[in-house]
């Protein structure tokens, strides 16, 4: 046994223990079990789940050498201990089940061990092996019931709602190829923001790796991305739209677009919309996501039992759509199949937490002194789709609370509250360009021509010495158009402007200070 798991020991006896005192609880069968004593399971069933996550929330610390881990890993498994002996006296209480979660947590300690020792490239999914696609359908939901024999996706049933033909294997060939990068990337910022998306796709009982397939083709997984065309966020929602389904601005300045859990709860549901209104068929509700649903519903409904590839159907939609489509289920199949393809997907830690701000810091800042342990890439694209309302080069005051991951707060305590990487960090955030700039001094400044005396507010020119009337400051007011990728920091750091004023002047509310390409801002408060 490994000497770095020195829990896997102490989870083996416990498991054994309980195992043995499952002998001697009575038959669950065997006893007539009332209100209150179900009542009594119920809350023992509570607290084996408690501790289990407490366990694997310890075992991220351990992973990230925090030492907190092992005693918070220990305390878990002695609570799991009483929840065990405390079922054997309980009523109705079956061992058997409480015992499952022991083998989970023991399978987890095998899979982590396999995963440590493996040699590079032996990493990926089973063919088969649903594993966290595998998801439950809601009965309850009308419009999912109706779709409940296709949207199941356990065991990838995803693979027979679709058609794997050339148009598809063609666009897998793309995804594997010139945009392998970009498919990985959008995997790796999806496990992000999983926890936001999925569950509204879930309760709805669609597929998972439909939900994976849309993002990847529309975002690549980036939060803020938009279009020249006005769609915006992660599933990129036109704003009427948006508007029917709930998105929009808020009132402070911030388009819910750009928030992960309320794109998924929109895009859910007009999918699940599509999907009733053309028989459940994947390729028509693309088609409508991307070409229009009018246009959808109307060539549906003129080719009735035709499907999207139908040579008729398939030239009544613009060539846009009809790359999108097959994008799309090319992007979710590899998320169902990446080890028949060769393709390995990055393991990443986003279990869930949060952290304070213990001084000012922009994402910037963050995403410098937090460093890429763990990642390729850094933690900025995390940070940012965490928490879409903040730009990132926007100052975000102390005691806000941040939303990352249990890794990303532990470097933050560790590296960015202070020390030496912290004050590089604010360093280089601070740095600015023009102080590099070393300004040559006049020829001679001891020869003065004509009356140089100021008078106050009004300048002088060098021909005549002569006061010259200047227009008022608000008048000589230049402007400028936001272009693609602008926001109102770099305008500000562009044109040398007081951030506050230049958005006080153009009527935008912080902390966001959203602007729109195409926008004509008002340069006050501006050095050049």
């Amino acid at each position: 046994m490994p000497p770095h798991c020195p829990h896997k020991l102490s989870l083996s006896r416990s498991l054994f223990i309980a195992a043995a005192l499952s002998l001697l609880a009575p038959s669950a069968l065997a006893q007539r079990v009332s209100a209150r004593d179900r009542a009594a399971v119920e809350a023992l069933d509570a607290r084996m789940a408690a501790a289990e996550k407490r366990y694997r929330d310890a075992l991220v610390l351990i992973a990230n050498a925090d030492p907190k881990g092992q005693a918070e890993s220990d305390q878990a498994l002695e609570d799991m201990e009483d929840v065990l002996s405390a079922c054997v006296q309980q009523r109705g209480c079956e061992v058997h089940t409480l015992l499952a979660a022991y083998k989970r947590l023991l399978k987890q300690n095998a899979d982590a061990e396999s995963s440590a020792s493996a040699e590079p490239g032996d990493a990926g999914i089973e063919e088969g092996d649903a594993g966290h696609h595998v998801a439950p359908i809601p009965g309850e939901i009308p419009e999912a019931a109706r779709a409940a024999a296709l949207l199941n996706d356990n065991r990838h049933a995803f693979d027979r709602m679709v058609e794997y033909n050339p148009a598809v294997q063609a666009s897998i060939r793309r995804w594997l190829t010139d945009m392998r990068v970009a498919l990985v990337t959008s995997h790796e910022n999806y496990q992000y923001v999983r926890e936001e998306m999925w569950p509204a796709w879930e309760r709805h009982g669609l597929p998972e790796a439909l939900l994976f397939g849309i993002m990847a083709k529309e975002s690549n997984g980036r939060v803020h991305a938009s279009s020249r065309a006005g769609a915006a966020g992660l599933m990129q929602f036109m704003p009427a739209t948006g508007r029917r389904f709930g998105l929009g601005p808020d009132g402070t300045g911030f388009d819910t677009r750009f928030d992960p859990r309320m794109a998924g709860m929109a895009s859910a549901e007009y999918i699940n919309e599509r999907m009733r209104l053309l028989n459940n068929n994947i390729e028509y509700a693309l088609a409508a996501y991307n070409g229009g649903e009018g246009r959808a519903q109307r060539i549906y409904n003129q080719n009735p039992g035709r499907g999207f590839w139908d040579e008729g159907v398939y030239n009544q939609f613009p060539g846009e759509t009809k790359d999108y489509v097959p994008m799309v289920i090319a992007a979710a199949w590899l998320f169902l199949h990446p080890k028949e393809y060769g393709l390995e997907f990055p393991k990443v830690q986003a279990q869930a937490a949060s952290f304070k701000l213990a001084r000012p810091a922009s994402i910037y800042e963050l995403t410098i002194c937090l460093g890429n342990a763990g990642v390729r890439d850094g933690y900025m694209r995390a940070l940012r789709n965490l928490n879409p309302r903040y730009e990132a080069d926007t100052w975000i005051p102390a005691g806000t609370t941040i939303r990352a991951t249990q890794r990303i707060a532990a470097l933050y305590a560790r590296h960015c509250v202070s020390g030496p990487r912290a004050d590089l960090a604010r360093t280089l955030v601070s740095a600015d360009l023009n102080a590099a700039i070393v300004r040559a001094a006049p020829l001679n400044p001891n020869v003065a021509v004509g009356d140089v005396t100021p008078v106050e507010g009004v300048p002088t020119t060098v021909a005549t010495g002569q006061p010259q009337p200047a227009e008022p400051k608000r008048a000589q007011a230049r402007s400028y158009r936001v272009a693609k990728g602008d926001t109102l920091g770099r305008i500000s750091q562009k044109f040398g402007c007081d951030l506050k004023a230049l958005a006080r002047a153009n009527g935008l509310k912080a902390p966001a200070y959203a602007v729109k390409p195409g926008q004509a801002l008002k340069l006050e408060s501006c050095r050049k």
